[in-house]
Order: C-alpha cells, then structure tokens, then sequence
C-alpha cells in the first residue's frame, strides 16, 4: 500500500531526529521533547492548527542546567580560583558564540524546524537560533533523562574544550598557569613572597613561583598579587617555550 505525502513527511522527520540520536550517541525516550527542542517559534506561527510547541521554554530550562554544571565543573577543576575569576571563566563558556560553536560542532543546524520566512532569511545559520537550540536541547535532555545524562552529554560536547584551554584567554595569568599545569599533569604550583621593600606607603613585593619546588618565574609588584601575576605570566612564558 502507497504511503501519502503526508506519511513520506512525518518518517522523513522521524528518520532525522533517529540519525541525530545515533550521531550524538543519546536517546530520548520522549522524543516529542527532542522535537520541540528544535522547534523555532516561526515554525509554530505557520502551523497553528497543528500541537506544536517551541523550544523557548526548554531553553530557559537549559540555560539553568548549564549555569549548574560548567559552575560545579569549574569549582572543581580550579581549586585555587577565585570567585570573580570563576563568574568570568563560565560566562565566556555559556556565552552565545561559545554555544553556536558547541552547536555547530553537533551539526544542530541541520535539525532546526524553521517557518518559510524564516528560512529564507538564513536563520538557520543565525548565531542567536543556534544558541538558543542548543540551549534547549540540553533543557529536553535533562527532562527526558535527568541530570547524570545531561552531565554526560556535556563530558562529550563541552568540557573537552575547557580542558583544551579554549577559554583560557579570559582567565588571568595565574588561573592559565594553573590551567596549564593541570591539563599536563606537570604536579603542583606554589607561590612565596620573596621580599618585601619600602615604606608602608609605597610598599614592593618580589614573588616568586615555584612547580614542584623548581622555581619557575619572578615577579616584582605593589601588592602581593601583581607580584604573583607577574611571576605567572614570567613562569607561563617559560613552560610554554619547553613545550
């Protein structure tokens, strides 16, 4: 028996959504939610009549998962970072064109459902809707399997990337030294105030920066941690020059 147009349709869009769950290795139980994470508003607006839902709520949903785990993966991974260092490490991972690249990288574009307007206009390929898609997939994800899962897609797809020092151009030069020294296994790092000179008012430390007790770097500053920044930076150079 001859299947309709309508049929062709609906198993051509099943078999895409089943090729992008063997891409990527996950399965979605529900795969409604899989679906509508790749849903554009404009797709819903051409399609009244028909139960689809957007993906703008599954995407504030992600965005919370994310929040939570790159802050829980970075809390552990640098110890000695400060807060301040650590808000500004994760908003550059969950900033939109870090999200876009993510996707990008997962071929997300390619599954997008897209009102004709829309589509005409290349949203496809807009750094926004790619954002906002990936954001929602991790949102279905954690839904459908929970965090554990979600945790695990994000092991594959995100933190490599941290590991591979991706966004270390944000970090200062303390927190990319210990960065360094921990995706090399290289041991441990331990700054000591050398000297202190000068009156109160107009004081000089000397810093000096140690890995695994060979002293690596000097650094020479008003306070105790633009001394330590200077040693980091002096102790980067030479490390990165051995390599």
């Amino acid at each position: 028996m001859q299947k309709s147009d309508k049929e062709k349709k609906s198993v051509r869009k099943y078999n895409k959504y089943q090729q992008l769950q063997e891409e990527i290795g996950f399965h979605f139980t529900n795969e409604r939610l899989l679906k509508q994470a790749f849903t554009h508003s404009s797709y819903v607006n051409e399609h009244r009549r028909k139960p689809y839902e957007d993906n703008e709520r599954l995407e504030f949903l992600g965005d919370a998962v994310l929040e939570l785990t790159v802050s829980q993966y970075l809390y552990k991974k640098y110890p000695l970072m400060s807060e301040g260092e650590l808000t500004k490490l994760r908003a550059a991972i969950v900033c939109e064109p870090s999200l876009v690249t993510f996707a990008h990288a997962l071929q997300f574009g390619r599954y997008v459902l897209l009102g004709k307007g829309e589509e005409l206009t290349g949203g496809r390929e807009r750094p926004a809707l790619l954002a906002d898609v990936f954001e929602a997939f991790v949102g279905a994800l954690y839904l459908d399997q929970g965090m554990e899962v979600a945790l695990q897609f994000l092991k594959k797809t995100v933190f490599p990337k941290i590991d591979e020092g991706a966004f270390s151009h944000v970090m200062d030069y303390k927190s990319q030294l210990q960065e360094l020294v921990q995706r090399d296994g290289a041991g441990t790092i331990e700054y000591k105030i050398h000297l202190e000179k000068g009156p109160a008012h107009n004081k000089e430390f000397v810093s000096k920066v140690f890995l695994n007790g060979d002293m690596k770097g000097t650094g020479i500053g008003r306070s105790k941690k633009e001394a330590e920044q200077k040693a980091a930076q002096q102790a980067l150079a030479l490390l990165k020059n051995s390599n």
